[in-house]
């Protein structure tokens, strides 16, 4: 099943999509139905307005989640490239909801004298359906709602002021993600192959299974010491090509569009403002 949260004159609805049209589940976004301890048999009967999928005007999924838990150094061929060793722990930091924008929404460059070394970073999302600490193994599956598309659009300068690079990574409206979470059904995520493209180019290609720490161990490190809730959104790494660590460095600019993909999850499609 697909999810997804679209934009409309009443304002952001939650809404199943099926092959051409997608169904509103009477909720506010993806994270209000979430909240909803039946919300896959909800999202399943839903029966609200209907809507071309041609037209839609998709919102980030979650429009306000509690949590956003980002992961670094997590790709095989990322740490390769980095040059550094293979981390014992996920490598974590934060994002704020006001980074989120929609599959299709332009990202908001900074100005060019805050920084012109803005980079690209095709990710996995996982987005959480049912609270849980301390999980074992089958307490992580079961509480992921689905999969979804992230690119975490990254200010490399900024990331590198100190030691603790969250500016870097929290600049405000540069991270898509979407359109859809495709539900999980209770299962380990699939090996999915992942890409980024820039006007077309290739940067990043490379499959989830390249990853360190997969979703349920993420689920189950991360809910050790928090409580993930429903909405909640975990970024899991970028796979190698990120373009800072090319020989010769290369950085977005305005007026590019970075196509984000993961096959069988979906697409993100967005011009750099």
């Amino acid at each position: 099943m697909r999810l997804a949260t679209i934009r409309t004159v009443n304002g952001t609805r939650a809404v199943r999509v099926d092959d051409d049209r997608a169904v509103e589940t009477g909720h506010d976004d993806v994270g209000a139905l979430l909240h909803d301890p039946t919300w896959q048999s909800v999202a399943a009967a839903a029966d609200g307005r209907h809507h071309d999928i041609a037209g839609l005007d998709f919102a980030t999924l979650v429009t306000t989640p509690e949590k956003v838990i980002c992961v670094g150094l997590n790709y095989l061929d990322h740490i390769a490239e980095t040059g550094r060793e293979r981390p014992k722990s996920p490598t974590l930091f934060p994002k704020f909801a006001n980074t989120l924008i929609g599959a299709n929404d332009p990202i908001r460059l900074p100005e060019p004298e805050e920084s012109t070394s803005i980079d690209w970073e095709a990710e996995l999302g996982v987005v959480i359906g049912t609270s849980v600490r301390r999980a074992s193994d089958e307490e992580a599956a079961a509480s992921i709602a689905g999969y979804t598309v992230v690119n975490d659009i990254t200010v490399r300068d900024f990331q590198r002021h100190t030691g603790q690079f969250m500016p870097g990574k929290a600049w405000e409206a540069t991270t898509p993600v979407g359109p859809f979470l495709v539900t999980a059904d209770g299962t380990r995520p699939a090996e999915f192959p992942i890409s980024c493209e820039v006007d077309g180019e290739v940067m990043q290609s490379s499959n989830t299974r390249e990853l360190c720490f997969d979703a349920i161990q993420l689920i189950r490190y991360i809910s050790t010491f928090t409580t993930l809730v429903p909405g909640d959104l975990i970024i899991t790494g970028t796979p190698g090509g990120v373009g800072v660590a090319r020989d010769q460095q290369v950085f977005l600019r305005t007026g590019q569009t970075v196509v984000t993909k993961i096959d069988r999850i979906g697409e993100c499609r967005n011009v750099c403002a």
